[in-house]
């Protein structure tokens, strides 16, 4: 028997399915981690502290205590991929807090070093670091799990089985 309906396309979602990315358990960590950034950001708005973003703070510190280091050794020094650090650099070259120099050693290589804009933003960098610290210890006061110490339950569990293994086993369920 011929119908004049086109055969279902394999690669086409199911439309009487659920959208898996509606639910989500990351979703929520990632927006309050935005939304706390949001407001560190509004804090340097109100002060006059154009042109900085949150994750700016690490490496303009570290490059103050430092002094100048490639994208490497800096990347190494806050935990973040080459990539990311690149990125972050370009955008406090445009700002104007760092500036290309020589790197160690041969000169082929090139490191970022704080500009005087940027080394005066030092002060209340430093300063923001520690009452956000601050902030977050009387945050998790008032929580019944501090959120320092679901971080290294999670490390520890990820040690003992890979986040990357937990999503292989989920999807071979899965399929």
């Amino acid at each position: 028997m011929r119908t004049d309906r086109p055969e279902s396309d394999p690669t086409e979602p199911d439309p009487t399915e659920p959208d898996p990315t509606e639910q989500s358990r990351w979703r929520p960590l990632r927006v309050l981690l935005e939304a706390m950034d949001r407001e560190i950001a509004r804090l340097y708005d109100e002060r006059g502290v154009a042109g900085v973003r949150p994750r700016y703070v690490m490496p303009l510190v570290r490059l103050s205590r430092r002094g100048p280091m490639t994208i490497r050794e800096l990347a190494d020094s806050v935990d973040v991929t080459h990539s990311a650090m690149s990125q972050t650099v370009a955008a406090l070259r445009r700002e104007g807090l760092v500036r290309s120099v020589p790197g160690h050693g041969d000169g082929r290589t090139r490191a970022a070093a704080l500009t005087r804009k940027g080394r005066a933003l030092v002060p209340f960098m430093e300063a923001e670091w520690r009452a956000t610290e601050a902030a977050l210890a009387e945050l998790e006061q008032e929580i019944p799990y501090p959120l320092s110490q679901v971080v290294r339950d999670v490390e520890e569990a990820l040690a003992r089985r890979s986040f990357h293994d937990r999503i292989a086993a989920a999807l071979e369920r899965e399929q």
